[in-house]
């Protein structure tokens, strides 16, 4: 444009270029900038527009509008249809990101392709295909899938198992005494961890010593009397714990045979005794005790003579090196025998078994509640129909349940056995269970505690000879390991305490194989090793494992769905084998709450 016609457009618009009042072109205009707003502008063709720096490029076309650069908004952007980039690598919100349709983290890509952590804050209750409670873990042997497994202390894994034996087995027969005796008695006094022997010789008088166990053998401090001067009869020992003495019952044939006791004290390998105290001034049969640990008491029960062999019973309270007793309550009007009693300290309870002579001979239970110084009674309940001998009586702590071991006279005087079940002051009983198919004699038990399992002491009659043998809870039922043997002569007049410091089960008795000396045996319930602790359960296999390869475990909360036959809602403890059962073991392990047949929550 010539000067000329710059000073016409000047002169047109009021003479000066700086105060003009309108431009009216009715062509073109071609500028390589524009400065102002813009806000009047019409007919712009938008369809590209990027800045100076060509950092933003805006396309619009009939689908919406795509965003090829980088772009930051100050204010809101709604979007209508679907707002896609295929290059995205992050997004970075300082506010609240919300996915209506859901968020898909690696899609389509291998688990091994997506890395990093995933942090989600919420209750996290409309997640799904999340997968919790399971953690990785190498495997030190194959792994089944649903084995409970045990961290090792290298950090891998191995199934629960155990190794030995369960069988029992016995050390050398050892000398108590070289005394021909009758009668043994014996208990275990758990504040000095040792022993304690009663025996009568047959110079009529009652003697104790005081047994120190060491593997599987065991030896004997010096011999101390406790009744001099008469025959010591039907010898019962036990142990109050309250009180820490040794409790020996006995009948003392020097005195009329009354029913008498006496309370021992133990000092190292040595026992001394206080005076003898008549809590029976009539002819007593088949004395038995038991310590009742909730009430702090000794209980005696016996068969009255001088009132028509009534079972009888009555609590002694032990003070210093003394005992008193209380009243003394019948708990079988007819004749009674064989009498032997155990304490259930999982109810509280004293329970009796007897035979009763004065209804054929039954097999007959009762329960007993302490309180003070009396004890009564509920109501009797036979155990076994036929003719019953020999009764033995002893707890299963871990099970709750009272197990009873006898002759049965009227099934070819097989020993059996049968688990008790205490209810207020009534006791039911499952069904019988034969443990040794052969006559059976000088039947006694006690409780392994450490190993939860009752030991049941007999004279096997053909051939003679004297064995023991292991038996396991399950329910109201009973079953049983192979049998040792102890003596392989005959043994009369035994009895049995276990040790439960050394873990062991210590048998006295006579042995007629040797001048009828007073002898005694260790026996180991069994050999059995098991690798699980209290400690290091961590949980159940979520698949199989082979050895040395990584797998998955369900853990603390998480659900394993590898088992079969579980009742849902119940607790199930871990076993030494491995397995799993509604029973504790021991140790008691927790490993989880079923919640289906085939499903348990880790816990």
């Amino acid at each position: 444009m010539s000067d000329v016609l710059v000073d016409n457009i000047k002169n047109r618009a009021g003479g000066a270029v700086g105060a003009p009042s309108g431009v009216v072109v009715t062509g073109v205009i071609t500028a390589t900038s524009f400065v102002g707003s813009g806000a009047s502008l019409t007919g712009i063709d938008a369809t590209t527009l990027k800045d100076s720096g060509g950092n933003v490029k805006v396309q619009a076309n009939t689908s919406g509008i795509v965003v090829t650069g980088v772009s930051t908004f100050s204010g809101n952007v709604s979007v209508g249809k679907t707002l896609t980039y295929e290059d995205v690598t992050n997004v970075d919100s300082v506010g609240v990101v919300t996915a209506r349709a859901g968020i898909k983290i690696g899609a389509g890509q291998s688990v091994s392709a997506v890395s990093g952590i995933v942090t989600y804050y919420g209750d996290g209750s409309k997640l799904s295909g999340v997968e919790s409670g399971v953690v990785n873990f190498v495997a030190s042997g194959d792994i089944g899938n649903g084995q409970t497994v045990i961290i090792k202390t290298d950090g891998t894994v191995g199934i629960v198992t155990q190794t030995g034996s369960a069988d029992p087995s016995s050390g050398s027969s050892v000398l108590v005494a070289s005394l021909a005796t009758y009668y043994t008695g014996c208990a275990y006094d758990s504040t000095n961890n040792k022993v304690i022997v009663a025996y009568r010789n047959f110079n009529n008088d009652g003697r104790a010593r005081v047994g120190t166990v060491s593997g599987t053998s065991i030896s004997f401090g010096s011999e101390a009397t406790f009744n001099s001067g008469g025959h010591a009869h039907y010898i019962s020992c036990v142990y109050d714990s309250t009180n820490e003495k040794v409790v020996i019952a006995y009948t003392d044939g020097g005195n009329s045979s009354d029913g008498t006791a006496i309370v021992g004290t133990v000092s190292g390998t040595s026992i001394s005794f206080g005076t003898k105290r008549v809590f029976e001034t009539n002819n007593i049969d088949y004395i038995t005790s038991t310590f009742d640990s909730t009430n702090g008491k000794v209980v005696i029960a016996y068969s009255d003579n001088g009132n028509g062999t009534r079972g009888t019973a009555l609590v002694g309270t032990v003070s210093g090196t003394d005992i008193s007793y209380g009243s003394k309550a019948v708990f079988n009007s007819g004749s009674t025998g064989f009498e032997s009693c155990a304490f259930d300290s999982t109810n509280g309870k004293v329970v009796i078994a007897y035979r009763d002579q004065g209804d054929g001979n039954q097999g007959k239970s009762v329960v007993g509640t302490v309180s003070g110084t009396s004890i009564s009674f509920g109501s009797e309940v036979v155990f076994n129909s036929g003719d019953t001998r020999l009764t033995a009586s002893t707890f299963d702590s871990t099970n709750g349940k009272v197990v009873v071991a006898y002759r049965d006279y009227g099934n070819n005087e097989y020993g059996t056995a049968i688990v008790g079940t205490v209810s207020g002051t009534s006791i039911s009983f499952g069904s019988e269970v034969v443990f040794n198919a052969v006559n059976s004699t000088s039947i006694q038990c006690t409780y392994d505690s450490t190993k939860s399992k009752v030991i049941i002491i007999y004279k096997d009659n053909n051939p003679e000879s004297g064995r023991a043998i292991v038996g396991t809870v399950s329910g109201t039922s009973i079953s049983f390991s192979a049998e040792t043997e102890f003596e392989d002569g005959g043994v009369a007049y035994t009895s049995c305490a276990y040790d439960s410091t050394n873990e062991k089960t210590v048998v006295v008795y006579q042995d007629p194989g040797n001048s009828n000396y007073v002898t005694s045996a260790v026996i180991t319930t069994d050999s059995v090793i098991p690798n699980l602790t209290a400690e290091n359960y961590i949980g159940i296999a979520a698949e199989a494992i082979s050895n040395g390869a990584t797998g998955k475990i369900n853990v603390l909360t998480g659900t394993n769905t590898g088992q079969t036959g579980l009742t849902t809602a119940k607790t199930y403890y871990v076993q030494n084998n491995g397995g799993i059962s509604t029973s504790p073991g021991n140790p008691s392990v927790v490993a989880g709450t079923a919640i289906s047949d085939t499903k348990i929550v880790v816990r």
